[in-house]
């Protein structure tokens, strides 16, 4: 197949998540014999931290404005067998618009913000990604969350088939390594700055880190305020690009993930760095949300904390305990939440909705080249 995307960022993984994701699932599609076409607008600030620059089997295609892109990427439409456009793409509308038209594309919107989506929405705040005529047009609506989310998008945006394409790791990237000093630590934390997860990260972090002066506390991550309440046992790594990541999980006796408020709210929206820890080895603290006991079982391939207490008492876990729980997740982690799996159940969910489609000209049109 050919798949064309329209997307935040595949090149730079500053400040946000979907950079990790696209580039292992591209990867797996590309084994799998896949081409993707990636147009990703040439913002400054990824710019500025670009960590990526070519992508395996397809094309990176960055762009200075929507005008002086637009013809190429009509013609890479024309014969996609798969055109796609995805949340807080900065010209998701006119990519919308202009992928309708590809001739015998499947047209799809994969949402990997479902929840800040559906938050915005009953706000009544603008939705730059999502033009007025909702999701009615498009062949599948793929979600990052699943559960309620699902019906929300057909309800209230008009999706008309939907399904969930949950976050997943590539562990030939992401795997166990050796220790690095610089990031050892009894509890470490990796991710950007985020309001809303301050209150938690307060009572996970924070205030056991203020408990435990004798342990070594580690924060990775970008956009942290100077007003942030640190702790003299607290470290700092300033943005971890990923391929850092393995040796700051490998590294850490315990991690800790904490789910940004709306996702937690809306539930059954996993994020990407729990399939990263488990796939190196770590041990994995998590606050609870609904679902998230079809991805990792509490208790045995993952632990669950709610109050200062709950960490307090992880990390009064035994060395022994702690791997027990690290293997069970990685085993997890390899059997069922891999870029390469994602990729089959994407090849599934495209083979179908290419059926369904007048479109696409059938299943054949889907899985020609």
């Amino acid at each position: 197949m050919k798949i064309v995307i329209f997307g935040l960022t595949i090149s730079s993984s500053w400040g946000n998540g979907h950079a990790t994701l696209w580039r292992g699932l591209c990867r797996a599609l590309a084994k799998r014999g896949h081409r993707v076409v990636f147009f990703e607008k040439d913002m400054p600030y990824y710019a500025a931290n670009r960590d990526f620059f070519e992508l395996p089997g397809g094309d990176l295609i960055l762009y200075q404005d929507w005008d002086g892109i637009r013809r190429q990427a009509g013609m890479e439409l024309k014969d996609a067998n798969v055109a796609m456009v995805t949340s807080y793409c900065p010209d998701g509308i006119a990519a919308g618009d202009l992928l309708l038209t590809a001739p015998r594309a499947t047209r799809v919107f994969y949402d990997l913000d479902t929840p800040v989506t559906f938050s915005r929405l009953d706000a009544g705040e603008p939705i730059t990604y999502i033009g007025p005529h909702g999701l009615g047009n498009f062949d599948l609506v793929l979600s990052y969350t699943g559960g309620q989310a699902l019906g929300k998008l057909q309800a209230e945006l008009g999706a008309r088939r939907v399904a969930p394409l949950y976050g997943h790791v590539d562990p030939d990237v992401h795997r166990p390594v050796h220790i690095i000093q610089h990031y050892v630590s009894d509890l470490s934390y990796l991710g950007t700055y985020a309001a809303d997860r301050q209150d938690a990260l307060q009572r996970l972090f924070i205030d056991p880190a203020a408990r435990r002066p004798d342990q070594r506390f580690l924060i990775g991550g970008a956009q942290y305020p100077d007003t942030f309440p640190w702790q003299p046992n607290i470290h700092f790594v300033r943005h971890l690009p990923p391929p850092e990541h393995p040796a700051f999980f490998s590294s850490s006796r315990l991690t800790l993930n904490i789910t940004r408020q709306a996702m937690a709210e809306m539930g059954w929206c996993p994020s990407g760095r729990l399939f990263e820890a488990a796939a190196c080895g770590a041990p994995i603290l998590s606050d609870c949300w609904e679902g998230l006991d079809s991805f990792f079982e509490p208790g045995k391939e993952i632990l669950i904390a709610g109050r200062t207490e709950d960490v307090v008492a992880a990390l009064d876990l035994t060395d022994t305990e702690l791997k027990r729980i690290a293997k069970a997740a990685l085993e997890r982690a390899l059997e069922e939440h891999t870029s390469e799996r994602r990729a089959m159940e994407l090849e599934i969910l495209l083979e179908g909705s290419s059926s369904l489609s007048p479109s696409t000209g059938g299943r054949a049109a889907m899985m020609e080249a």
